[in-house]
């Protein structure tokens, strides 16, 4: 079973919306997310938008990356966008660290329907990125008796 651990600060948004997609392209995996100073709860338009797409993280709670430090991982992905934010460093134990980097939608600012486009573009680049990832190297991965 592979486990991958997705990151960023708030743990409301951008890693929610990635564990959603990777779940939704393979059941067999374990996706968690967590980020350095988890929000309060997930960030409602990222699960309108989800749910949008036909895919419902409204179950899901932000936590903090300290309750994973201890375990060990085949992927930690950070979807921090690197030009804005510091992204999470996770010092446990992992095979592969990644780094794919979002712009985050909860920043937006206009109306709301440019808010909400700016959700769902953001929504759009996670499923496109994630899904490379997935068929380029964890579907490799787990064929090849990863």
């Amino acid at each position: 079973m592979m486990k991958i651990l997705i990151l960023c600060t708030g743990n409301s948004c951008r890693s929610q919306m990635a564990q959603g997609w990777l779940q939704s392209f393979d059941g067999h995996l374990k996706v968690y997310s967590a980020g350095t100073s988890p929000a309060g709860q997930v960030n409602p338009k990222a699960i309108e938008v989800m749910k949008e797409a036909g895919i419902d993280i409204s179950n899901h709670t932000p936590h903090n990356v300290d309750r994973y430090i201890d375990d060990e991982w085949d992927y930690v992905i950070t979807v921090c966008d690197n030009a804005r934010e510091t992204c999470p460093l996770f010092t446990g134990k992992v095979k592969y660290r990644l780094h794919i980097g979002f712009d985050d939608p909860s920043k937006a600012a206009g109306t709301d329907e440019f808010v909400h486009n700016e959700f769902i573009r953001i929504r759009d680049e996670i499923k496109e990125e994630f899904f490379k990832l997935y068929m380029n190297q964890i579907r490799t991965q787990l064929k090849s008796g990863f």
